[in-house]
């Protein structure tokens, strides 16, 4: 384009021609209830405006060009020339060149570029799971189509409404289409194991395979998601309740599922009781301590959470954890045990080649750290004591955990016989409990969840407890949100002797 050209049409505004979006768009098909890939290529004629390659670019910004271009999304603009290897095909908007604004036209006659007729192919790649199944499902009176889904490793799994139920296979492959990291798309069903959280769940589409893995808080979890409960949506309560441990803190875990507090809380180097009563639970609890490295710091049991609450503290205090430190990755592990290796190198003595003078420092660090001479050493004065008393209580059932706070009565009373143990000095631990409310105000809520507390208690929670928070995790359904209450346990509760 010359450059008198353009800085005569430079000034020159025209409107821009209409969208094309509004020509892509599926046609309806009610009723289908069996994909047919094939049914969704769309076809739409255009021109297309024959330039050199090196013109390309301030056609484009050409205020009587930009506002006349293919306007479609993830539809190429530019093209090469079939015939030409020095000309790209620059697509427009219109279908017809009495379509362009005669200064457009003028403009590309003086240049003498020409317009050349173009098709736009949309074939099933090129729409979204919402533009298909928009066009498949009735939406008369319903909601928009169910194209979302939560995710689980390679699992999309979706709660779909009785009136998707029909189209259900279907919707289920379109959602396994369009997302390529899933392999399995599932319903979970109406029917819940309240003893063990889980739900019944039927495959929509993909495979047959429940078993998968899913990274959170830096650790890694694999689980049977048939057998199990976890809910990707709750990470960053997680990692939020998870921030408040301190290494070297104990913290029982009710309810714990397949770890996902216990074994970042021990990973940071917490010791940590991982219970539950789903022996499906405790089997991959027991198999993420073993790929997350914390077996040192994670003991999982298999109880009532009742009886986990009462039997705790005594445990603790007389099987306390051997002392350990945060777990570390395996560049960390080797980092270390090079540091190690250069000490004992720098601090051999001339006479004895073979004798280190840290050699003791090695043998107390493979003796703290299980045999294990690559992890850190530690001196005397580093090896924290053996923790004897619970920091943390976690209970991570919503929608019954509050009615497990009856076996905080008396839950340390055992150990008033226990050599050593003086009450005077004992440390209270945290309770944190998570529960469901319909009261959507937050002063009603806060009213609701700690008359609940308190009556299961029988003693009174309310926001001038000690240490007391309560914190609103997330909207679950329309009028039910999750909340965790925190308050740390008092001792005429604690010590209070059986009735």
């Amino acid at each position: 384009m010359s450059t008198a050209t353009q800085a005569s049409s430079s000034a020159m505004t025209v409107p821009p021609a209409p969208s094309l979006t509004r020509l892509a768009r599926l046609p309806k098909r009610p009723g289908m209830t069996a994909l047919d890939r094939a049914d969704y290529v769309l076809r739409i004629p255009i021109l297309s405006l024959r330039i050199r390659a090196a013109d390309v670019g301030s056609m484009k910004a050409h205020p009587l060009i930009r506002g006349q271009l293919m306007d479609i999304p993830k539809v190429r603009g530019i093209l090469p020339d079939p015939t030409n290897d020095s000309y790209r095909l620059l697509r427009l908007r219109v279908q017809s060149e009495d379509q362009l604004p005669e200064p457009t036209r003028e403009l590309l006659s003086t240049l003498g570029a020409a317009l050349v007729p173009d098709v736009i192919e949309l074939d099933y790649d090129s729409w979204t799971a919402s533009d298909i199944l928009n066009s498949i499902l009735p939406n008369e009176g319903l909601d928009d189509a169910p194209s979302s889904f939560t995710q689980t490793g390679h699992i999309g799994h979706v709660n779909l409404k009785d009136e998707w139920l029909p189209y259900k296979h279907l919707i289920g492959q379109v959602i396994l289409d369009k997302n390529p990291k899933l392999r399995t798309v599932v319903n979970k069903l109406n029917t819940i194991h309240a003893e063990y959280r889980y739900f019944d769940m039927e495959v929509l589409a993909g495979d047959h395979d429940f078993i998968t893995t899913v990274n959170e808080s830096n650790c890694t979890f694999t689980l049977d998601f048939r057998h199990v409960y976890w809910n990707s949506r709750l990470h960053h309560e997680h990692e939020r309740l998870v921030s408040l441990f301190q290494p070297g803190e104990v913290v029982a875990d009710v309810m714990a599922g397949v770890g996902p507090f216990a074994v970042p809380a021990a990973k940071k180097g917490c010791y940590v009781l991982g219970n539950d009563l789903n022996p499906e639970s405790v089997k991959w609890m027991r198999e993420n301590r073993v790929k997350n490295r914390v077996e040192a710091t994670l003991r999982p049991s298999e109880v009532d959470g009742r009886e986990f609450i009462r039997n705790a503290p005594l445990q603790v205090w007389t099987d306390p954890f051997p002392p350990a430190g945060p777990s570390m990755s395996r560049n960390e592990r080797e980092r270390q045990a090079r540091r190690l290796r250069e000490a004992k190198a720098a601090t051999t003595t001339p006479e004895h080649n073979d004798v280190p003078a840290l050699s003791g420092l090695s043998i107390q660090a493979a003796s703290v750290n299980g045999g294990d001479t690559s992890a850190p050493a530690q001196t005397q004065q580093e090896i924290p004591l053996r923790p004897q008393e619970i920091d943390h209580f976690v209970l991570n059932l919503p929608d019954s955990a509050l009615t497990f706070l009856d076996a905080f009565r008396g839950c340390c009373a055992p150990l008033l016989g226990q050599p050593g143990y003086d009450r005077t000095k004992a440390k209270m631990a945290m309770v944190h409990v998570y529960c469901f409310t319909r009261e959507l105000e937050a002063a009603k809520a806060e009213q609701d969840i700690c008359a609940r507390a308190s009556q299961y208690l029988e003693y009174t929670i309310s926001p001038s407890s000690t240490d007391y928070t309560l914190h609103l995790v997330r909207s679950v359904a329309p009028n039910k949100d999750m909340y965790c209450l925190s308050f740390r346990l008092d001792p005429d509760v604690a010590f209070r002797a059986p009735s």
